[in-house]
């Protein structure tokens, strides 16, 4: 039977025998024969049945000579008649490394808690949950790495947000926050593709406020509709936001007023030395005087020593996070002295 993700539209497996149907005229030249026998040919369709998934490895090159990583073509299970549409790339990705894309399907995560404070008095605010995979020999990298090269980022962001709901629900106590990332490419519509997130909440018992979204992206968003489309999904069904990086990439400082997130996480960049250098300190003014302006909370990520944390906290900075104050564990730690 095959495993299909309902969420990114795309099975996880490959089977191990089937057909793959592509486009001619998006690979090579009209007009030329490829060394491979192919099972229907004509001017819009062809099909190449493969009786094994490494001879389906060893024909992409062929297929595909010309194709951008990015052509998608069409895998059918000749089996149970069923098809799905996956790239190139994806497709090759999956062919190579089967066991990590087992390990993301069968979602075997756990969240390691890294403490944030309330700067005024030293009180556990609330914590960031962060991904592990229970496989010791995968990196959280490897993972999202592996998860972007091969189509599967959606499903991998929809298991760290019921790994970090469950967490806030076995380790947290009431009222404390439980900060949560999830990547905005992954959600297309917010109204559908979040569904599964708030049904999880609400498995669990939790009060949707104890939960902060946490927009993390590598590549700069240009559709900022889009993701205000999103931050408001989650803020109807009564969660907080937080924009993550602010001062680097598409968290500009213009871009406070327009997306009105709960909170912003300066990046760590602009915390570090921060009690000696000047241009940083210039930054972090114009980011407390905006927030305060919007009423947005704000929140010092990458704090490593006791100079940052007091030049900080003399600035008015709401909440810290970093090293200095705990580093993310599988459970939360009881007490934290500050020296």
């Amino acid at each position: 039977m095959a495993k299909d993700c309902q969420y990114c539209g795309t099975s996880v497996y490959i089977p191990e025998s089937g057909a793959i149907v592509f486009n001619p005229k998006d690979t090579k030249e009209e007009g030329m024969i490829l060394p491979l026998p192919l099972n229907h040919k004509s001017s819009d369709v062809q099909v190449y049945e493969y009786k094994s998934k490494e001879e389906l490895k060893s024909s992409l090159p062929i297929l595909f000579e010309g194709a951008t990583p990015r052509y998608w073509s069409h895998i059918i299970n000749t089996e149970t008649s069923r098809s799905f549409p996956i790239s190139i790339q994806h497709l090759y990705e999956r062919l190579c490394h089967p066991e990590m894309a087992e390990l993301i399907h069968e979602g075997s995560f756990d969240a390691h808690l890294q403490p944030i404070v309330d700067m005024k008095n030293n009180q556990i605010h609330g914590y960031e949950s962060l991904l592990r995979s229970n496989n010791l020999s995968v990196s959280p990298g490897e993972l999202f790495s592996y998860a972007n090269r091969s189509g599967l980022q959606s499903m991998l962001d929809q298991k760290a947000r019921k790994t970090a709901v469950k967490a806030k629900s076995e380790h947290l106590l009431e009222g404390q926050k439980i900060f949560i990332n999830f990547l905005p490419s992954t959600i297309y519509v917010p109204e559908f593709c979040l569904k599964h997130t708030f049904q999880v909440v609400k498995e669990f018992d939790l009060d949707p406020s104890d939960l902060v979204f946490e927009v993390v992206e590598t590549e700069k968003i240009t559709d900022v509709a889009h993701l205000r489309s999103i931050l408001d999904t989650y803020k109807s069904s009564g969660m907080k936001v937080a924009l993550d990086d602010v001062g680097t990439g598409y968290s500009t400082l213009d871009m406070l007023s327009l997306l009105q997130p709960d909170y912003l996480k300066i990046d760590r960049s602009y915390v570090e030395g921060c009690h000696k250098n000047i241009k940083n300190q210039t930054f972090l003014y114009q980011v407390m005087e905006r927030a305060g302006q919007i009423g947005i909370q704000v929140l010092a990520e990458g704090i490593e020593t006791k100079e940052e944390w007091d030049w900080l906290r003399k600035l008015g900075v709401d909440y810290g996070q970093g090293y200095f104050i705990g580093k993310p564990k599988p459970y939360p730690e009881k007490e934290l002295i500050f020296p």
